[in-house]
Formats: structure tokens, C-alpha cells, sequence
């Protein structure tokens, strides 16, 4: 049974206060932000996470599985294009992807799939900064003011938008084999060979993230997620209450484009070390997909997004494992006193050579 716009709202509320409540991770339970108290909302903590059938979605998605089930409000930043959606209570000051003020709201075009499942935050705000700070402590050749910065005060809790994409692989392929060897002057030559085989592969949960906001190379850098049955959540309005999620911006049909061309890379990374031999050229692959299926599902991160200079930085790290990953400026100083020593160094090196 679905929550009612009302009935979400109120029960969503802080008992005491009514301010709004928000999912805490340590807790596991919905924590006023403003007074403390637990509210008495159950959170949906299990249930069947469904795999749907691409092809079928594909051709027709269901009227059912559009909308986020209670009041949402979406805003985009007009600086980095992200599309945060937030609940009625919430006030977005500055996008959370980039620190931009350049915010305008985004009127939904009734096409947004609501995701079924998620993945709650296990990785409190404490937890996500000492994270943060241990990373920034340990790059040498930032700023030595980037530590005194207070950059960790932007730190935010995210649910981006992810795609998940199964499918049985199977794939006939040909190509030709070398054999290195050496001919009568001792140069090593090949000798080539038909070869041809068969391989194949269950591929469960490929990750496609659908997020404009975070840059792609930190939300790779810190996959995977725990995505099995196990961990995902039904979807409840009480995991997202009091945080920003994101809006998927790549949709389904580029994401499973983009979640078959990930599959097909590893295909042929398959067939390749399944040929026997020294070497290998013209490799030609004949995929078969069957039993595709897939899953809307929100994943948490938490994003530290800053400006050094006139550049825009982020830091990542996973709401689930604490992975993390980022970007930080480069200090010229420190730079060119390397190199000096570096060349120093030579020269010295040199001089006693030449003794």
C-alpha cells in the first residue's frame, strides 16, 4: 500500500515539535533535526526487491512507477546541472553538488521513475569528516592552508540516482592467435593462427549512475555499494526525509546503453584471456543477451563540493563503506621545490661521477 501525500507528511513530523524528521544512521530511526526526538515512524525495513524485465520496460513503463510517493520539491543548479529533489519542509540555499546559489526550480515532467529500493546511510556526518580529514591530511602536495580551511562545513548527505542491470551473457568469438618465436637469426617473430571459443557470463548488478552533480571519475572511484537483496531497503519516504536526493538525468534507456557497453567491454575482456596463446589480433565477438533485468535504486554518498581559485573541487565519500575519493588543488610551491631538489640532486650525482 502506498503512503498518501498527507499521511506521509504527518507522519514524517517531529511528535514533539513538528519540525521534520530526519533518518539517522546510527540510530536507525528517523532523528528531529531540531529537538531531538525519535518519531514513532517505522521505516519499511524489509521486503522483495523486484528485478524488472528491461526489454518489457523498455517498450512501456508503468504509470505505477512514476512519482516519488509524497511531496517532493525539485530545484536545478545552473552552474553544474544537477537536479536535487527535496521534501516540502526543506530550503535549498546552495546547490549541494557545487556550492552555487544559482538555483532555480525544475518543474517535473511527470516522467521520473520512483525507485523501489535503497541503500541507507550507514556512515554517520561524524564518521564522514574524520574520513574526509585523514584523506585531506594525507595529500602532500595540497595548500598547506587547504587543512585550516573549514571545508568539511559543506559536507552533505546525498542519495544519487544509480541503475542496476543484470543479464546472462553469452558470446561465440573468433580471432587470431600468436606464437612468439625465434627464427634462425635469433629475432623473435609470431606466428599467427585461427582460433575461435565460446564464453559466458552472469552479470549481476552492473552500476549505472544516472548523476549530473558528483563528477563521474569520484563515483567510481569509490564503487561499489552493497546492492545485494540483503542490503537494499524497500523504498520508504522515512530513509529520505531530511536528506537531498537527486534526480536521475541519465534515463533508462541511455543507462542501460551505457550498462550493455560496460557488460560487452567485459565480454571480450573474457574472450580475450580465454584464448590460448602469446598474443591475439582481429578478435571478433558474437554476444547473446538474455534474462536482462533491472532496478531504480538510490545510493547514499556523502560530498564535500568547494571552490579553490577559480576551480570547483569535490570529495566523496561511500554512505555504505566508507570508501573515499576526491580532488584537491595542487600546491606550485611545493612543486617547484621539488623539482629544484630534484635537480640539485642530479647535479650531485653528477659532480660525483665525474670525480
Amino acid at each position: 500500500m502506498q503512503l498518501s501525500e498527507v499521511a506521509a507528511q504527518q507522519k514524517l513530523a517531529c511528535p514533539a515539535c513538528g519540525g521534520e524528521a530526519q533518518w539517522h544512521p546510527t540510530k536507525k530511526a528517523l532523528i528531529c533535526a531540531y529537538c531531538g526526538t525519535e518519531s514513532p515512524y517505522e521505516v519499511k525495513d524489509s521486503g522483495e526487491i523486484v528485478e524488472h524485465d528491461l526489454v518489457s520496460a523498455l517498450q512501456a513503463i508503468p504509470q505505477s512507477a512514476r512519482g516519488w510517493q509524497d511531496q517532493k520539491r525539485a530545484v536545478k543548479c545552473q552552474h553544474c546541472q544537477a537536479i536535487s529533489v527535496f521534501s516540502g519542509a526543506q530550503q535549498a540555499k546552495a546547490c549541494d553538488f557545487c556550492g552555487s546559489s544559482a538555483l532555480v526550480p525544475f518543474e517535473e515532467m511527470g516522467d521520473i521513475i520512483r525507485p523501489e529500493s535503497l541503500l541507507p546511510f550507514s556512515v554517520d556526518a561524524p564518521g564522514a569528516r574524520e574520513k574526509v580529514r585523514q584523506w585531506y591530511g594525507s595529500r602532500f602536495w595540497a595548500p598547506n592552508n587547504l587543512n585550516r580551511k573549514a571545508l568539511t562545513d559543506t559536507l552533505h548527505g546525498v542519495y544519487l540516482p544509480y541503475w542496476t542491470f543484470d543479464a546472462e551473457v553469452s558470446a561465440d568469438y573468433t580471432a587470431e592467435g600468436g606464437e612468439r618465436y625465434k627464427n634462425n637469426k635469433g629475432e623473435t617473430q609470431i606466428r599467427w593462427f585461427s582460433v575461435s571459443g565460446h564464453v559466458q557470463n552472469f552479470f549481476d548488478d552492473t552500476l549505472v549512475c544516472g548523476s549530473k552533480g558528483v563528477h563521474p571519475h569520484l563515483v567510481q572511484a569509490v564503487e561499489p555499494f552493497p546492492t545485494t537483496s540483503e542490503a537494499l531497503k524497500p523504498y520508504d519516504p522515512g530513509y529520505l526525509s531530511g536528506w537531498t536526493v537527486e534526480r536521475y538525468q541519465l534515463d533508462l534507456v541511455a543507462a542501460a546503453e551505457r550498462g550493455r557497453a560496460r557488460m560487452l567491454d567485459a565480454i571480450r575482456q573474457l574472450c580475450a584471456r580465454d584464448i590460448r596463446a602469446d598474443t591475439h589480433r582481429n578478435l571478433q565477438v558474437d554476444p547473446t543477451f538474455e534474462r536482462q533485468t533491472f532496478k531504480h535504486v538510490l545510493l547514499p554518498i556523502w560530498l564535500v563540493g568547494y571552490q579553490y581559485g577559480n576551480k570547483d573541487y569535490q570529495v566523496v565519500v561511500n554512505g555504505a563503506t566508507g570508501q573515499v575519493a576526491g580532488e584537491y588543488p595542487k600546491s606550485w610551491v611545493k612543486i617547484t621545490l621539488a623539482v629544484i631538489a630534484a635537480v640539485i640532486v642530479l647535479f650531485i650525482l653528477m659532480s660525483l661521477e665525474g670525480r
